[in-house]
């Protein structure tokens, strides 16, 4: 679908420093919050009033059936989802087609790769209920009937009310290999890196980015409990201090006291 951008002759140096902001995004989408909107596109998935993905590529699982990320969900083409780095980021997406969109956005969450997306251009596969809302009332159907729509989007902060960071240790792990997925991360809600501190030790030790949103280390044996440090990709960081105790158990979660503020 083509995109046509308005400029004026006298505005050509505002113009040309937007679009190098426009191409940087497509590069480093999600290195800042940024307050400005993006053109894009977008379809739906999944049933049409449904959540989109069951489980999908970063590894939430059921996750996305249930609140707060129910029916919030949308997977991302090459451009955002980056190999699973883009994983946990929020966006608030709008339809620019007045005829049938309302002004208001939709905010969602970052969970699933669209592998079949375009990688030239940002593009978003949302859930058909988060697709439906941008709608005007009564008109969730038509609008997906549209098929491919143009939006633009922006980055805007997660919010999980009530919800502290969890740390989901995933099925397989052992004291030799622990993998880790994250879980109601505030504020960015994605991962740029992640440590591990032993039980005992005042070393942390950098994970690995699996594949997603999961996370892992080798080594051992693995001396519980473990502290957990995250930063996101604006810097921001929290340790969240003998947060897996030293009998942990794969396929349990453990809730951290803390959340980043946002």
């Amino acid at each position: 679908m083509q995109h046509h951008h308005s400029s004026g002759v006298i505005l050509l140096s505002i113009v040309l420093m937007n679009a190098l902001v426009v191409s940087t995004q497509g590069q480093l989408p999600h290195r800042i919050i940024d307050p400005h909107w993006y053109p894009g596109t977008a379809t739906w998935y999944g049933n049409p009033e449904g959540d989109g993905s069951s489980g999908g590529a970063c590894g939430y699982g059921s996750l996305v059936d249930v609140k707060p990320l129910k029916a919030r969900v949308g997977a991302v083409g090459p451009v955002l989802f980056m190999k699973g780095e883009g994983c946990g980021a929020c966006y608030k997406v709008k339809c620019l087609d007045n005829t049938i969109c309302s002004k208001r956005a939709v905010t969602v969450i970052i969970t699933d790769e669209c592998p079949g997306c375009p990688s030239d251009r940002t593009h978003f596969d949302l859930s058909g209920a988060a697709f439906g809302r941008m709608a005007h009332n009564g008109q969730n159907s038509q609008l997906r009937d549209r098929g491919q729509l143009p939006i633009i989007y922006r980055r805007t902060k997660c919010k999980y009310p009530g919800k502290n960071i969890a740390f989901h240790v995933n099925e397989g792990s052992t004291p030799f290999w622990l993998s880790l997925l994250v879980e109601y991360e505030d504020g960015d809600g994605d991962i740029a890196s992640m440590h591990i501190q032993e039980a005992g030790s005042s070393e942390w030790l950098e994970m690995n980015h699996l594949w997603g949103a999961n996370w892992n280390i080798i080594g051992g044996p693995l001396r519980g409990p473990f502290s957990v440090k995250l930063s996101t990709s604006t810097g921001k960081t929290l340790s969240a201090r003998d947060v897996i105790p030293s009998k942990w158990s794969p396929k349990a979660t453990y809730t951290s006291r803390l959340n980043f503020f946002h």
